[in-house]
């Protein structure tokens, strides 16, 4: 019932109706108001759900059809294939011309909105640092839109002696600020102790610092609803907007959440590349958790980005949509990610394996692992593209040993999310930037000097376990 003025005569009513009743049943009435008010949802009375029994998703019928919708999506799930799914069979050839026909087809599904004349990015001030320079500019992507971004340049960057470059996208949470180790815009930005990764681990996901101070020019840029792009989040002590709604109206609009983000970032780029004191030909970009995915994007659609931090773990969603169908005790099914993940119709096409595999020959980090059928994918197309030690694969301390790591082939369905992180082989609680891995990686790539020291340095269960090499 979504009219206020409804519910609330329907819950008067209920209330008068329950005083008259004996003091149990009042008790009754209050609790289901409670609980429709919560948006609790409760069994029906009567009925018990048996989660072992409905798990996994069955027809229950001879031809095997389903009743449910839910039941007929579990169906596409287990029948259907991306059409422009990596082939481990193919020839060198073969996956030089499948990654063309994939880059075509991601630009198609991007819809990027036709491109129209623009003021140039304005730089709005510039602030020594220790080793580098500072400077916020504003880009005007499209008309009505204006995208703020961090510019960290290293003392040593000059036109005589251009250093490399690479652009960093922060997680969920995350903002340029953090990403560049400045305070926050405004108080209620400040990490405080919250529980999401970007306030837990605010120290260790400040990529464009740590990348600077290793002597590469480094970018910050907020995605879209976040931060210094958010609307009304600083009322509500978050640095995020209501992102669903947003990703919502783009979808009406024909676009979405990530072609947004991808868009806006790449007229970044295209201008990082123009600046006299980088080394065009030695481009790379970071992302931590959600900032995978504007990297995933970006990195398929241009072939002249050099080099690719990926730090998260690389997800089948196909797979993990099939599997994760353990109810609740309320009898929900694991929720679909917020909207913002979504690129319509890219399930048909291709999984984010498929597109990590056509990042070969060029370098590439992985640094959280995921399920290793999927990582073998991507070691398999860097062997095609007769690169195999371009791709350099890490995991989370707690599974370094392979020995600790599930990875049933398929992955079995019936699973809630705390199972489908164990078969990928996700440690949530440590789910952060591991600069201890990508910047030495990074700077090795594009032949500069090894970083002295990396701050903050590799936690003491990453030393213990080797997973530091």
């Amino acid at each position: 019932m979504n009219n206020p003025e409804s519910l609330l005569k329907t819950m008067n009513y209920r209330v008068n109706s329950a005083s008259r009743a004996p003091a149990v049943l009042r008790l009754y009435a209050a609790l289901i108001i409670i609980a429709c008010c919560l948006g609790i949802t409760l069994p029906a009375s009567g009925q018990k759900l048996d989660i072992e029994k409905e798990k996994i998703i069955r027809s229950g019928r001879a031809d095997g059809r389903h009743v449910s919708t839910r039941g007929f999506l579990q169906h596409l799930l287990r029948t259907s294939k991306p059409k422009l799914a990596f082939n481990p069979e193919f020839t060198s050839e073969e996956f030089e011309e499948w990654q063309l026909e994939v880059r075509a087809k991601m630009f198609e599904l991007m819809n990027f909105p036709e491109p129209t004349p623009q003021p140039a990015p304005r730089k709005l001030w510039a602030k020594d640092r220790d080793g580098y320079v500072l400077e916020k500019w504003e880009l005007y992507p499209e008309p009505g839109s204006v995208v703020p971004f961090l510019l960290l340049v290293p003392n040593g960057a000059t036109t005589d002696k251009p250093a490399p470059a690479v652009m960093c996208f922060s997680g969920s949470s995350g903002t340029k600020e953090n990403l560049a180790g400045e305070p926050p815009l405004h108080p209620s930005f400040k990490r405080d102790g919250g529980t999401d990764d970007g306030y837990t681990h605010s120290e260790r996901n400040r990529q464009a610092l740590q990348f600077v101070k290793a002597g590469l020019v480094a970018v910050a840029v907020d995605h879209p609803g976040n931060g210094e792009l958010s609307d009304l989040a600083k009322y509500r002590r978050t640095t995020m907007d209501d992102r669903n709604t947003l990703a919502r109206y783009l979808i009406d609009f024909g676009r979405d959440y990530i072609s947004l983000s991808v868009f806006q970032k790449r007229k970044i780029l295209a201008w990082l590349r123009k600046r006299p004191y980088v080394d065009a030909d030695r481009v790379a970009i970071s992302g931590h958790s959600l900032g995978t995915e504007p990297l995933l994007v970006m990195a398929v659609l241009d072939p002249n980005i050099q080099a690719i931090v990926w730090n998260d773990f690389l997800c089948p969603n196909i797979e993990r949509t099939k599997v994760s169908t353990k109810p609740s005790a309320s009898g929900i099914r694991p929720r679909a990610n917020w909207l913002g993940h979504c690129v319509p119709g890219m399930w048909k096409w291709f999984d984010y394996p498929d597109l990590v595999a056509a990042f070969a020959p060029r370098p590439l980090i992985l640094t959280e692992g995921g399920p290793e059928h999927s990582l073998d994918l991507v070691r398999k197309a860097y062997a095609t593209a007769g690169a195999p030690n371009k791709v350099s694969v890490h995991h989370y301390p707690k599974f370094a040993n392979p020995n600790a790591r599930l990875d049933g082939k398929p992955i079995p369905e019936g699973l809630g999310n705390e199972g489908w992180y164990q078969y990928a082989n996700v440690d949530v609680p440590k789910h952060y930037f591991k600069g201890y891995l990508a910047v030495p990686w990074l700077a090795e790539q594009f032949k500069l000097p090894a970083p002295k020291q990396i701050y903050p340095p590799a936690p003491p269960e990453a030393r213990k376990t080797n997973t530091v090499r």
